[in-house]
């Protein structure tokens, strides 16, 4: 009786994660399904969870005939990717000051950027409207890039900071001892060892960038830099909203999030991982 009880934990185990991953996937199925549905059945009732006559039109129109969605791609991907590399370029130096150097007040400053992190993004919306406004930055790429990594730029640090902690400082020292400089000790041996954080965070970053709505609607007003979450809502009207071709576009706008964390997930999972335990 006592050994059937591990196998009955594990069998339940596995029907809950199994029920929890079908209810976390539904949503992504459902978008699926009603971009290839036809007109007719979006409305249907009861609805049709597999398609009746599916159909590649709302693909067809929106990648093929009319091309317009690709250029609200490509400026999702400059804000995407310029947020990236903004965030790791600050970030990096910052989480390893914060480690290493002897900064009085180290844990008041952790404290402010975890409240600065907690701020909604509409609360920083205006603000950062009004100074761009007076450098003439408003519909810029510049400016969402900005914007963006004004909210992700806490979290790296939080994120980064005990990866350098983590990293014995008689790596450094021996390294100034051979000859390196404190620079050239920075680059190429602190950072390398430190690799799977900027990894995680340059994919959190970049994901952030390319989901982030609010910032486009507050600081662009021209449709030659407005990224891809503008596009998408364009398909929502006065008269109704085309939700076929909604779900297409959102399904297109969602492969680079899969792939993301389909290829880099296991330096994520142990970035955040081994970030939030280090200290």
């Amino acid at each position: 009786m006592k050994q059937q009880l591990p196998t009955i934990r594990r069998t339940a185990v596995f029907v809950v994660a199994c029920a929890a991953t079908v209810v976390y996937l539904f949503p992504l199925y459902w978008l699926f399904v009603t971009s290839i549905k036809p007109m007719n059945e979006l409305f249907a009732y009861p609805p049709n969870y597999i398609p009746v006559s599916p159909t590649l039109e709302a693909y067809a129109a929106n990648f093929v005939h009319n091309t317009e969605i690709f250029h609200y791609i490509g400026n999702s991907v400059i804000i995407a990717s310029g947020t990236a590399l903004l965030t790791l370029l600050l970030a990096t130096p910052t989480a390893y000051g914060l480690a290493r150097l002897p900064i009085r007040g180290v844990g008041l400053v952790l404290i402010l950027m975890l409240a600065v992190q907690m701020l909604p993004n509409i609360m920083l919306a205006m603000p950062l409207f009004v100074m761009f406004s007076k450098f003439e930055l408003v519909n810029s790429y510049l400016a969402l890039i900005i914007a963006n990594t004004t909210h992700s730029l806490p979290f790296a640090v939080l994120v980064l900071r005990p990866y350098f902690l983590g990293v014995p400082s008689g790596v450094e020292e021996a390294a100034l001892i051979d000859g390196c400089n404190k620079f050239n000790a920075f680059f190429k041996i602190v950072m390398p060892l430190v690799v799977p954080g900027m990894v995680t965070i340059g994919a959190i970053s970049f994901l952030w960038g390319w989901g982030d709505f609010i910032f486009a609607l507050t600081l662009t007003t021209n449709e030659a830099v407005r990224p891809l979450t503008m596009g998408l809502a364009k398909f929502t009207g006065e008269f109704g909203t085309q939700w076929n071709y909604l779900m297409a576009v959102a399904a297109i706008a969602a492969v680079p999030i899969i792939l993301i964390f389909t290829f880099l997930q296991k330096y994520i999972v142990s970035g955040l991982a081994s970030g939030s335990m280090k200290d």
